[in-house]
């Protein structure tokens, strides 16, 4: 199978091309390149990269392609509320693009990259399946939903996509995000000697490793159409649904029961509790990881390559790295290229 990723060179994508060419399959890659020198370690080439703006997709890069992993967005809350209209323009134009692209070149299989944040603010105690109603509480979530919204109006029988919408992912990548709550809380734990929760830790979240972000997708994309196509998937599993402060008490007592700092209710009204049947009975999908041992192994991992000062620098943060590069002149308001990218 030869396999496109758009939005390959992120913190999913650098997984998702290590964990396809393990299994033989061949990867092309395109990407805006915003986070490409963010590194921790050493990603995977994939054996073509074409470096683009999603808002400009060439369908030509779809030549000799069997499948589209659509990966691309401003992946990040804080970061999609810098600017709404490009996050939109970005997040669901770019895919609208793609779609156009693959429908004309006959590409069936369509996996896109949705999230459980979509849900917005659900009781914790109720499981969502993917009947519950959506409500997206910020600009990001609102695209992931619009997204979803505009793949069900551009299915036929010849384009079947499927949605899958992750838990909030975690877990080692050779581009790293610290930005997201378990790798944020290990990252404070090394850079500052305790665990700096800045929420009151009520909220629940459903966490899923990033290699089994990449075992999801490479299950989908093998499996048979008739199982998993035209349908949208919450992803990951319904023992890995936690309250954030059961996270930082874990993640604490992995970096040898470091002192926990616990803030205030905080902006963020997000919260949902997850049900993940459906994925399960639909391909054998079985998580690898927990959050204990995707804490462990992060830490471990960052101890070998991070030093504290990485905490503060822009290489792991979205918001932060996008601001740099505004600040620098790389890339104008709406997030286009002006200078040679580096």
């Amino acid at each position: 199978m030869r396999v496109l990723i758009v939005g390959n060179l992120g913190y999913v994508g650098s997984v998702l091309t290590t964990y396809l060419n393990e299994r033989g399959t061949y990867v092309r890659g395109w990407d805006s390149g915003y986070f490409d020198p963010c590194l921790l370690g050493t990603p995977t080439v994939p054996e073509e990269q074409v470096i683009g703006d999603v808002r400009e997709f060439d369908k030509m890069v779809l030549d000799g392609i069997d499948a589209i992993v659509h990966l691309a967005a401003l992946s990040n809350d804080p970061l999609g509320e810098l600017a709404p209209g490009v996050t939109e323009a970005i997040n669901v134009g770019g895919l609208e693009r793609v779609v156009s692209a693959a429908k004309a070149a006959g590409i069936s299989r369509f996996v896109f990259a949705s999230s459980c944040s979509m849900y917005g603010r659900v009781d914790g105690t109720q499981l969502l399946d993917e009947s519950a109603p959506v409500n997206p509480l910020t600009a990001y979530a609102r695209s992931k939903a619009a997204g979803e919204a505009f793949l069900r109006s551009a299915m036929t029988p010849e384009f079947r996509p499927t949605a899958l919408r992750f838990s909030t992912a975690y877990g080692y990548s050779p581009r790293l995000r610290l930005d997201l709550v378990v790798n944020n809380l290990v990252a404070s734990g090394l850079a500052n000697g305790k665990v700096v929760l800045e929420s009151d830790g009520t909220p629940w979240r459903p966490l899923i490793h990033v290699a089994d972000m990449a075992q999801a997708i490479y299950l989908v994309l093998t499996a048979r159409l008739e199982s998993v196509g035209g349908l949208a998937f919450n992803v990951g599993t319904t023992t890995e649904n936690y309250q954030v402060r059961d996270i930082a008490a874990t993640t604490a007592e992995v970096l040898g029961d470091l002192p926990i700092t616990i803030g205030t209710a905080s902006g963020d009204d997000r919260s949902y509790n997850v049900d993940f049947t459906r994925f399960h009975e639909a391909v054998p999908f079985k998580a690898e990881w927990t959050m204990r041992r995707g804490a462990e192994d992060l830490a471990r991992s960052m101890r070998e390559n991070f030093a504290p000062g990485d905490f503060a620098s822009d290489r792991f943060f979205r918001l932060r790295r996008i601001r740099s590069l505004i600040q620098r002149g790389t890339i104008d308001e709406a997030l286009r290229f002006v200078v040679t990218r580096n």
